[in-house]
């Protein structure tokens, strides 16, 4: 069963990382650096401080504490853990897949921490304020996440995995949140 998922997996890499195009290298490689998405944090901040004056810094610490949960949990514990080679670092692979400019990332892969950590912000101010504009939050995180395919460092089952553990994160965030306006 284990060796039947794993096998799907590659084969859906396979498949999304060979879908390829010259312009679409430097579009993904940009996709997947948190820097390109600097005007997009500052939008957010300035919505968090505009709209929720009276608990800002306690959203933004809850943004924080969401980043951190799952950055460390994906990179410190499960990555080695679970010691599974990204697919730019399997042998089997390499002759088959699109690496761009070089990057291959660090050694293991599992799960994808840029994943995780923008589907858990997403999903974070999502819970947190309920607005259906929001949405398109899930839009950005899974263009990060499909970037990290794309550039042939993550498997599918990679983001996906992160993915559930940012949105793990996220609620668990909201939750203490919630806890605190309740409190004060």
């Amino acid at each position: 069963m284990i060796e039947t998922l794993r096998e799907l997996d590659q084969q859906a890499f396979l498949l999304l990382n060979g879908s390829h195009a010259p312009w679409l290298d430097i579009t993904m490689v940009y996709a997947s650096k948190t820097l390109t998405w600097l005007p997009l944090y500052l939008a957010l901040l300035y919505y968090i401080i505009k709209y929720d004056r009276d608990t800002a810094l306690v959203v933004l610490i809850g943004v924080v504490v969401t980043i951190v949960l799952s950055d460390q949990i994906t990179s410190t514990l499960m990555k080695p853990l679970f010691s599974r080679l990204r697919p730019s670092w399997n042998p089997a692979l390499t002759s088959l897949i699109h690496i761009v400019d070089g990057y291959k990332g660090a050694k293991f892969g599992f799960p994808s921490s840029h994943s995780a950590n923008t589907f858990g912000t997403a999903i974070f101010l999502i819970l947190v304020y309920r607005k259906r504009w929001m949405f398109w939050l899930l839009l950005w995180a899974a263009l990060v996440s499909y970037s990290r395919i794309y550039l042939g460092v993550h498997y599918p089952a990679d983001v996906i995995a992160g993915a559930i553990v940012g949105g793990i994160c996220a609620w668990l965030s909201s939750v203490a949140l919630k806890y605190y306006r309740v409190k004060n």
